[in-house]
């Protein structure tokens, strides 16, 4: 499971950290505590004002969507329990909002995460989903906020 963590005023985004938490365990009540202890200590680490995670979508495998849905409401917990909002996203949205193209392979996700968080190496695939959702995350935010500005608030900005 990817993580990653942007520090963005939705137009410039700074990289914070990354990375992927090995999931190991005998049980998959194991596996959940296990997402649930690790993020917890990651929220705690930095201080995080909200949570993006991906939907879980529907390919071939549901015992695997099952699973993947299980270790999301996991993560989601852990960022209820610190108080942070949580915003869903889909796959094909996140692609679209980092790399221009719903159908990006995982490839051109990691290219232009590194592009555009000016990156010296390409993070693991996992993180760079991760880093692609806080992107698209931080996109949708300011895309809001612009919204929000020309219905009269003041330089943009929701206060």
């Amino acid at each position: 499971m990817g993580y990653g963590l942007i520090d963005s005023d939705g137009r410039k985004a700074g990289y914070i950290a990354s990375g992927c938490l090995k999931v190991t365990g005998n049980s998959l009540p194991d596996k959940l505590g296990l997402i649930f202890r690790e993020l917890s200590e990651l929220m705690q680490a930095y201080q995080p004002q909200q949570l993006a995670i991906e939907n879980v979508f529907m390919h071939r495998n549901a015992d695997s969507a099952l699973k993947l849905g299980q270790a999301r409401g996991a993560a989601i917990c852990a960022a209820v329990n610190y108080a942070l909002p949580v915003a869903e996203y889909a796959p094909r949205e996140i692609k679209l909002a980092v790399v221009g193209k719903g159908g990006a392979d995982k490839t051109q996700v990691q290219h232009m995460v590194r592009v555009l968080l000016n990156l010296n190496e390409t993070p693991q695939a996992d993180a760079a989903d991760a880093l692609a959702i806080a992107l698209c995350h931080s996109y949708q935010q300011e895309a809001l906020e612009r919204v929000a500005g020309t219905t009269g608030m003041a330089g943009g900005r929701l206060r």
